[in-house]
């Protein structure tokens, strides 16, 4: 996100290339009292349109009270819309979101100061390709585009450095005046064409900023020497749900994986596998988490987080990634789950009235037609209620998207047209232990057993 820049009060569209939102009428809020948090705080920002909106405590606060306007919508739509919006193509269909509030409208953009909803999301327009139904999106520009690259010359040819591609790059042609603010401004000819991700057709300002504090936003680090005992507490007692899902890698496999748990798996992939991980915001071929002298702010996967990358990996914006993601090329997904029921919806994004972060790249994730979804979770919640019911209580990511249930009891499959199977038992837990702990029926493999 431009640093440089001072917030006006005046009323535009607003489009910010950062490492992770997208917002309309201003705002990147994820942390309070930074960037355009203070623009929040001065009650500057009218609506936001994002996938996640990140920690910012007064955030929500607005948000639940009804001073703030908040528009969430799945971050591969986000980046399709303001990528179709460039392009001059007013609308197209995903399967993302089908089944869900996106599809069926109703979640709240702005509360009454008594919690009720005063606007509420439209239903989207749904249609139906070779068997498979979609929902229809329409794309966005905006009248401002303010854009961070790391070179630019002076004809306006943009290069942007490491994950920092992500969305600046679709925003930069999806504008009616885009503005740069470049870490380096270079003679005309000092950038190879083949060096350049945004032809300078689509800016019109260029501003050399004088001051460059790049924060992170979750600076993680590894030792040399790493063991269980440096993970967290609440990933210590995980530890039985990391190893399981690291058995899920294949060698070759292409593979996203989630915050926490999920990406700590890739800690346990059997030596001699090579699986490449692939992070939303436009990385292939993620490495471990960096040491501390290799700390690059301009380096993040798609959780915030400081990562590394492999020889042979690389970087692309953020419409690109989930083109990927869409079109079914990553074998594997490994993400959380609040809920899931037993024909394989998925809730893990929203607690309404409570929590209130975005889904994030989820949906788009999930709806990959031919990816394996594993969700990996305790078994139940922190009061003992079961997280695993026969219909999910919250509002959902995907509709029978889950392949595979991994929790600290077991593992279920779950099997199309007849509900889940239970296929393995963790250590010291029994079927019986299973079903008192479940909030649904399950079938019983055969050779079900004890095996992590």
């Amino acid at each position: 996100m431009p640093v440089n820049y001072a917030g006006k009060k005046r009323s535009v569209w607003l489009l910010l290339g950062t490492n992770y939102c997208f917002l309309k009428n201003i705002s990147l809020c994820s942390i309070d009292g930074v960037g355009l948090g203070k623009l929040l705080n001065t009650r500057q920002i009218k609506r936001m349109v994002s996938s996640y909106v990140g920690e910012n405590k007064e955030f929500a606060r607005q948000y639940l009270c009804g001073e703030l306007e908040v528009e969430l919508i799945p971050q591969g739509t986000l980046a399709e819309k303001i990528r179709a919006g460039g392009a001059g193509i007013p609308a197209f269909y995903t399967a993302t979101g089908y089944g869900t509030a996106i599809q069926h409208g109703g979640t709240p953009i702005k509360h009454m100061a008594d919690g009720s909803t005063e606007i509420a999301a439209p239903p989207r327009e749904v249609r139906t390709f070779d068997g498979r139904d979609y929902v229809m999106e329409t794309s966005i520009t905006g009248d401002y585009a303010l854009i961070k690259a790391w070179k630019a010359d002076e004809l306006g040819n943009l290069m942007f450095k490491a994950s920092a591609n992500n969305f600046n790059a679709p925003m930069a042609t999806a504008s009616k005046i885009t503005i740069v603010e470049a870490e380096e401004i270079v003679p005309v000819g000092e950038l190879s064409p083949s060096e350049i991700h945004i032809p300078g057709i689509h800016v019109h300002r260029i501003v050399k900023g004088s001051v460059y504090e790049k924060r992170i936003e979750k600076k993680t680090v590894r030792s040399e020497n790493e063991s269980h005992a440096d993970l967290p507490p609440a990933m210590q007692k995980r530890i039985k749900i990391i190893r399981r899902a690291a058995r899920e890698f294949r060698d070759g496999m292409y593979a996203n994986l989630g915050i926490g748990m999920p990406m700590l798996a890739s800690n346990y992939i059997e030596p001699g596998t090579t699986v490449h991980l692939q992070s939303e915001n436009g990385i292939l071929g993620l490495g471990p988490f960096p040491l501390q002298s290799q700390v690059d702010p301009d380096l993040i996967n798609a959780g915030k987080e400081t990562v590394t990358v492999l020889p042979g990996g690389s970087f692309f914006s953020s419409d690109t990634s989930f083109a990927m993601i869409r079109s079914s090329r990553l074998d594997l997904t490994i993400l959380g789950g609040m809920e899931v029921s037993q024909t394989g919806d998925l809730a893990n994004w929203i607690v309404p009235g409570k929590m209130v972060k975005g889904m994030g790249g989820a949906m788009d994730l999930v709806s990959a037609a031919n990816t394996k979804v594993v969700v990996t979770m305790d078994h139940n919640d922190k009061s003992g209620h079961p997280k695993i019911l026969e219909k999910c209580t919250l509002p959902l990511t995907g509709v029978g998207c889950v392949n595979r249930i991994i929790t600290n009891k077991c593992v279920f499959d779950v099997v199309p047209g007849k509900g889940l199977l239970l296929r393995e038992l963790a250590k010291g837990v029994s079927v019986d232990d299973v079903r008192s702990s479940t909030g649904c029926s399950f079938d019983v493999a055969p050779d079900v057993a004890e095996t992590y």
